[in-house]
């Protein structure tokens, strides 16, 4: 069966099924190419009639993830210039005040689309919100800094997005006052961004951060070098009509080879954050689109009226380190400069040291921490408002268990998709059901009120939902830990 909702830009036909009907592939903005290449978003143009939005529609130009990540991570690519598009489920297009999630995806500002399986909103529809996914500029057509155009062209996407939430959600049943955006990693580093952001205010009032938060930015020196190497690269000015000349395939080409020569020899003084942060494209500070970095806009008192959700889970690093075997290679010295290039001296050092017997196990946990626990714990520390923290616990079963409780192994259990085609190969064939009903019904909450089910953030209790097959709620986890980043991180 069919339903059809009026947007401002014209009426969609979604399909119902199972209780829920999906509108897919909608365009909140207008092809990003042409004579908008590697400028702003512009309104999409209107149309006449009904528009079927029965299919994902497409997606930004991004390479494939590279080996091995390939086989772990689902990876959708759907050909077209008409990428800036969104998804809707709702459990009816007839109803009024539902909560709403809009989900803001991950992949280091290079990877990823909203047609992920794993991203599948008809279960938050089944639970009475309305989700909404949505796709935006990835890699040098969304973030590679241009001085005479307009830098963060991927932040400004999300906000043409929420923007469409802000003035057509309601059609499909949504209350445009009461809506959650969320992501995980770049996509959570998004959302630390837009909370930071005062070109934000009014288009969400909740916002969850899962494994990304507020640190992660470069400066505006740090992406004219990138900008600059590319541009010498491909023999163009660095400038926006100088890569506009670029066929987008071969700037997709061009920005993954830029990537793997700099994670090759990642020269601080050359590269300078990118080194530790391995993201050449990603949100910049450039004094207008984003004013300063997140963590210290959100500490400023940006965002404050924002109920916040953040957390990390145990063991991110593993996902990069074990099905490589990177993780058997990292020896006592290795180990030793990697600490001292993270600002920590040999004491420090120590409180991981005790943690894990073999040197690529501590490198693995003292580098999850630096690059996603404490700037989570930053972020709900700063926070002027409520802050609810979690940490996701459960370890996947691949690689003899070694994988743990990885980077993005948390995403299937938030949606409740554990059974998708293609969700598997992260958390194997038979994951804990109960564990999924968990993380679900707590987002389902926060969407609807902003309280998850547990106590907020704060420095004294530093109260953290654990979420496990049995999931709770512990103070402090691993204080020793946390305390070695005080005044370096």
């Amino acid at each position: 069966m069919d339903d059809v909702v009026t947007t401002d830009s014209g009426a969609v036909r979604g399909r119902r099924a199972d209780g829920v009907t999906s509108f897919l592939g909608i365009p909140y903005a207008a092809p990003p190419f042409g004579a908008h290449r590697l400028r702003p978003p512009e309104p999409p143009e209107p149309w006449v009639g009904i528009r079927d939005a029965l299919a994902f529609g497409p997606t930004a130009p991004s390479p494939s993830f590279a080996p091995p990540l390939d086989e772990l991570l689902p990876d959708v690519h759907v050909p077209g210039e008409d990428c800036l598009n969104l998804n809707v489920w709702t459990p009816s297009p007839g109803a009024t005040g539902l909560p709403v999630m809009v989900w803001i995806h991950g992949g280091a500002f290079r990877n990823g689309s909203s047609g992920v399986p794993w991203y599948y909103g008809d279960r938050f529809a089944r639970d009475g919100v309305v989700c909404v996914t949505l796709n935006y500029r990835l890699g040098c057509e969304g973030f590679l800094h241009l001085d005479d155009g307009t830098a963060n062209r991927g932040l400004l996407d999300q906000l043409a997005a929420l923007d469409w939430v802000a003035r057509n959600i309601r059609a499909f049943g949504g209350d445009p006052d009461n809506v959650t955006v969320f992501g995980v990693s770049a996509g959570a580093m998004s959302v630390a961004a837009l909370l930071s952001m005062s070109q934000s205010a009014g288009l969400f009032r909740r916002a969850i951060a899962q494994s990304g938060a507020g640190h992660q930015a470069l400066t505006s020196d740090t992406a004219r070098r990138v900008t600059q190497a590319l541009a010498q690269r491909l023999g163009v000015e660095p400038t926006t009509d100088g890569m506009a000349t670029v066929p987008a395939d071969r700037l997709v080409t061009e920005q993954r080879r830029l990537s793997d020569d700099i994670e090759a020899e990642p020269d601080p003084d050359r590269w300078g954050e990118i080194g530790l942060d391995k993201l050449p494209f990603a949100p910049v500070v450039d004094g207008d689109v984003l004013a300063a970095r997140p963590i210290d806009a959100i500490a400023a008192g940006h965002g404050g009226g924002v109920d916040l959700m953040v957390g990390t889970n145990r063991d991110e690093l593993r996902l990069y380190l074990v099905p490589n075997g990177v993780i058997d290679l990292i020896d006592g010295g290795a180990l030793s400069g990697f600490g001292a290039r993270l600002g920590l001296d040999p004491d420090q050092m120590s409180a991981y040291a005790t943690a894990a017997d073999h040197p690529g196990e501590t490198f693995a946990n003292m580098y999850t921490d630096w690059y996603f626990r404490i700037p989570a714990i930053r972020m709900a520390e700063a926070h002027h408002g409520r802050s609810h923290l979690y940490e996701f616990a459960w370890g996947s079963p691949l690689y003899d268990g070694r994988l743990g409780a990885c980077h993005a192994l948390e995403v299937g259990f938030v949606f409740d998709t554990l059974d998708e085609a293609d969700g598997g190969p992260l958390w194997g064939l038979d994951p804990p059901r109960v564990l999924a009903a968990a993380m679900h019904d707590a987002w389902v909450a926060f969407a609807h009120t902003g309280d998850p089910g547990w106590d907020t953030y704060d420095p004294d209790g530093r109260h953290t939902m654990r979420f496990d097959v049995a999931s709770s709620v512990v103070s402090d986890p691993r204080s020793g830990q946390r305390a070695v980043w005080d005044g370096i991180r």
